[in-house]
């Protein structure tokens, strides 16, 4: 890992569903449910965590159709953690996997949040507007 704190380990591996859903929640991001995440996280294309010492502080995946398609989800830094450069780690090995693994022609998309665009905008990715905007709905269940 490409970070000069040796306290901090980078894997390669899709986060427990418990690692999962503890760091979208303590991130800010929104919940998902148990079922969610234990039907969602089997589909991961690639992922990468950071570790400190025993504990996952970072994480983000690669899901899509592995082929035409990839986007860029869950990119979440534990509060504590935060400013030590985890997120760039992160992201930069999934760009590095996308840049690797994925065929000529393939579209890879990421929904950005607040300044998190600025991070993003580091490995080459721009605003799609005006010719195109994000759209989204969330499925509830009562």
């Amino acid at each position: 890992m490409e970070h000069e704190n040796p306290e901090y380990q980078l894997h390669i591996g899709t986060p427990s569903v418990e690692d999962y859903r503890r760091l979208r929640e303590i991130a800010g991001m929104s919940l998902k449910s148990q079922e969610a995440a234990e039907k969602g996280l089997p589909n991961t294309i690639y992922a990468a965590t950071i570790r400190h010492q025993e504990d996952t502080v970072a994480m983000g995946r690669v899901v899509g159709d592995n082929g035409c398609f990839y986007q860029i989800v869950d990119i979440a830094v534990d509060p504590a953690h935060q400013g030590k450069g985890l997120g760039k780690i992160i992201v930069s090995s999934l760009i590095d996997f996308v840049q690797t693994e994925a065929p000529d022609s393939a579209y890879v998309s990421l929904i950005a949040d607040g300044p998190a665009k600025y991070l993003y905008a580091k490995f080459g990715f721009e605003p799609v507007a005006p010719e195109s905007i994000g759209m989204a709905f969330r499925v509830q269940r009562s």
